[in-house]
């Protein structure tokens, strides 16, 4: 079974990373994109759409509003970066409600309630499970920086830095970082499948960006970056296993 579904964003940053999830979803079929509510309502018109990814603040019409005038709905996953709405979205019976940015495993969870969803009611009982579907981790994420969402290259960070609700994201060939509301924590486990290492309770390094390690600092370009008691044993371990 296939889910048609359509995604409508006014951000083409977001509508593209959209995309590449649904395309990482074996049971997925992008018909359309639509950057506004009116282009939505025209696709819903013209085509048979299992599911939409909706985003609610956009110019012209909300999601909400879009949603609540529809009289034949498609199942819905609300894609948004406010919190706000969620009492409203479960009142119209969405199957979920993301939070941008959202990661490639809380995706496939939603969509995993979608076609559970769609199954229940054509009175199938082949369930799909994540067994065998999770997506690959994608070499890239998005943040929040002053209300855009910006597109982070895994590969190219060179160390995070933690400042109580907010982090520095240092990137390659970069001089200003990235700065955005986030966890220190959070973003490790975004890195986990790749070599990161939390050196420092305040700092995660790319192992593959380390230049030198002198008196338990580690030099990546013009930073000097600390390495707490308690991390350089294993942070050494590590450098000596992936040399051998």
């Amino acid at each position: 079974m296939k889910l048609r579904c359509i995604i409508v964003d006014d951000e083409s940053l977001a509508r593209k990373y959209v995309a590449e999830l649904v395309a990482q979803v074996p049971f997925l079929e992008l018909v359309k994109t639509c950057k506004n509510a009116f282009e939505a309502i025209e696709v819903l018109q013209q085509e048979s759409i299992d599911l939409m990814f909706l985003d609610i603040q956009m110019p012209g019409m909300l999601g909400t509003t879009l949603l609540s005038g529809l009289r034949d709905r498609p199942m819905v996953i609300f894609i948004t970066a406010y919190s706000n709405y969620a009492v409203e979205s479960y009142e119209l019976d969405v199957i979920d409600y993301l939070m941008k940015p959202v990661s490639s495993e809380r995706f496939m969870k939603a969509c995993i309630k979608a076609i559970e969803a769609k199954q229940k009611v054509k009175g199938t009982a082949e369930f799909p499970t994540t067994e065998g579907v999770e997506p690959k981790p994608p070499d890239y994420f998005f943040v929040n920086v002053e209300y855009a969402l910006v597109r982070v290259s895994i590969p190219e960070i060179t160390h995070v830095e933690g400042m109580k609700d907010y982090v520095k994201i240092y990137l390659h060939n970069q001089t200003k970082p990235v700065i955005t509301k986030m966890t220190l924590k959070s973003i490790e486990e975004k890195l986990r499948d790749f070599p990161f290492f939390r050196v420092h309770k305040s700092f995660i390094v790319n192992l593959d960006r380390i230049e030198s390690i002198r008196n338990q600092e580690i030099t990546i370009g013009t930073h000097e970056i600390p390495i707490s008691d308690s991390n350089i044993k294993d942070l050494m371990r590590l450098l000596q296993s992936s040399d051998s």
